[in-house]
């Protein structure tokens, strides 16, 4: 069995606040440990499941280089760094038996929702394929099913796991905090939720084949909102790239990979 777990940090137990996930601070050092905890009970999980599962934890908050290598569970294999491929799914194929996302969060826009965004909140206003706003958890579940690989458990808020419920109806999800807003929440002891999250992982990768992830085929229109008009002016050196509006951009794409990381190449674009 091959596993990958794509990782992110607004989700994870205790964290509340932009200065818990931002290099430089503090939290930030200390909240790093605490990502690679949960990380690292996701790998035990799957390892309950299949003893000799090959595990591929991809680092995939920010610039993708959060978690402690010395720390993660030596059972796996680390994708640290960016750019790349297929960006917080880097190492997804055809052979993957199952996804996991630990430390997710909810979309850009979400009410009540700990620290909510997608890609890039000081980019990203919203994202639509095909007409269906999507958040990181979406397009990531919708990346593993043009893959034809399930994507299996979803860990964070629980605003994220109403998201799942919509992006990948059956996918298990481990709440590990309440948003009480933006910046607050209720949340659990991270040993508790490192618990939970290595209960889970073993139901999820069993009932897999029963997840009905919303799926793109064929060609997919792109439509993206931004926040500012300049970043718009930035997106249109892609060619075949789009205007609708002050702040909008549409690109239509062959397939959902292709889409997947033009939105990449925007949000570069957009933070120039």
């Amino acid at each position: 069995m091959r596993v990958l777990v794509s990782v992110d940090m607004e989700g994870v137990a205790g964290v509340v606040h932009n200065d818990d996930i931002r290099p430089g601070h503090g939290e930030y050092e200390r909240n790093r440990a605490l990502l690679t905890a949960e990380a690292n009970a996701a790998v035990r999980g799957v390892h309950a499941y299949a003893a000799d599962a090959e595990v591929l934890v991809a680092d995939a908050h920010a610039q993708f280089r959060n978690l402690v290598p010395e720390l993660l569970d030596q059972r796996a294999e680390l994708v640290r760094g960016t750019p790349r491929s297929l960006g917080m799914m880097a190492g997804l194929a055809a052979d993957v038996d199952a996804v996991l996302f630990i430390g997710y969060h909810g979309k850009a826009g979400t009410a009540r929702s700990v620290l909510a965004h997608t890609i890039s909140g000081a980019v990203i206003a919203d994202v639509r394929c095909d007409g269906a706003s999507l958040g990181e958890l979406g397009l990531n579940a919708a990346l593993a099913a043009h893959f034809d690989v399930p994507p299996a458990l979803v860990s964070g808020d629980d605003t994220v796991a109403a998201e799942a419920a919509e992006a990948a109806p059956g996918m298990r999800c481990v709440v590990v905090k309440w948003a009480l807003g933006a910046h607050a929440a209720r949340t659990v002891h991270p040993h508790e939720a490192c618990r939970r999250i290595e209960l889970e992982v073993p139901q999820a990768l069993d009932e897999r084949a029963a997840v009905r992830p919303r799926r793109f085929e064929g060609p997919v229109r792109l439509e993206v909102r931004v926040h500012r008009p300049h970043m718009v002016e930035h997106a249109l050196l892609v060619p075949g790239m789009e205007r609708t509006d002050g702040c909008t951009v549409r690109y239509e794409a062959p397939d959902f990979p292709t889409a997947y990381d033009v939105l990449e190449l925007i949000t570069v674009l957009g933070a120039v």
